[in-house]
């Protein structure tokens, strides 16, 4: 693994200031999780931290974008965001059953109090950061 250019946009910041503060140290946790993983995964050299439909993502040249957010009429979870097209959620409800819960094709939802299980959700970010290097596998390198 070589060294990671993450490229925040400044807009990002401002999204994470205007969450409450619980959900805000839970996003941030998240956040930190994503950066972390892709300094540890290999091929990603470049992350884009930017704003998808006004949601904090995360975009790589191989990757496929990952959002996460907290929605008002959802206030007591947050979520991960994949792209509802890929094959991530169905191969990591596969891979990894009921250790996550998840929003159809979209999302893996946590609630505000829960401890999240780090090691397999990052394997779900580092296969998401690399999807198109790994879609044709059947665990997308899982």
């Amino acid at each position: 693994m070589g060294k990671l250019t993450l490229k925040t946009d400044p807009r990002v910041n401002t999204v994470f200031a205007n969450y409450p503060d619980l959900v805000r140290d839970q996003l941030q946790h998240l956040r930190e999780l994503v950066i972390a993983t892709a300094e540890e995964t290999e091929g990603v050299t470049v992350l884009e931290e930017t704003l998808k439909w006004g949601e904090p993502s995360f975009v790589t040249k191989n990757g496929s974008t990952l959002r996460m957010d907290w929605k008002e009429k959802t206030p007591h979870q947050y979520a991960m965001y994949f792209q509802c097209t890929s094959r991530l959620v169905d191969t990591f409800r596969l891979v990894f059953g009921d250790k996550f819960q998840y929003e159809g094709k979209r999302a893996i939802i946590f609630q505000l109090t829960q401890k999240i299980p780090e090691m397999e959700l990052k394997e779900c970010i580092k296969a998401s950061l690399r999807y198109h290097k790994v879609k044709e596998q059947l665990t997308l390198g899982i």
